[in-house]
């Protein structure tokens, strides 16, 4: 079975998972501003993705004989569109790190199914960092 270093990594991953699932929801509700109608969309549609992603996690833990949290961590959702994709970015900086390491913390367990969940959320991941670095960069 998984070490409980691992599981502690899988409970954090979906703490993070559900913070920005809601962070970004509520950034999708509150955002203004000419741009609002296109970010708010790509806020909505990122923060579903999130959700599937604790989903995900959360199946495997339990899955490795732990107990998926409920809590998410801090969710802070910003007061402009700037400061919430300033916000989002580095909450995408943070799980790509994370990622990794539970990407090697697994394949160092001989975890193949954990290390290829993970290995399927960076990507999306990245992908977010890169829509939320992008979109920045438009304003």
């Amino acid at each position: 079975m998984a070490s409980k270093e691992l599981l502690d990594m899988l409970n954090e991953a979906i703490s993070n998972e559900l913070q920005v699932s809601i962070q970004y929801m509520w950034q999708h509700v509150v955002c203004r501003g000419v741009n609002s109608e296109s970010v708010g969309g790509v806020f909505k549609q990122i923060a579903m993705a999130e959700m599937k992603h604790a989903e995900a996690i959360a199946d495997r833990l339990d899955y490795l004989g732990g107990s998926p949290t409920t809590k998410p961590t801090p969710i802070t959702v910003g007061d402009t569109i700037k400061s919430m994709l300033s916000l989002d970015k580095k909450a995408e900086e943070d799980a790509i790190a994370l990622y990794k390491r539970i990407i090697a913390k697994a394949d160092g367990e001989k975890d193949v199914s954990t290390r290829t969940l993970f290995e399927g959320i960076l990507s999306a991941e990245e992908d977010h960092h890169n829509k939320f670095t992008t979109l920045m960069e438009a304003d």
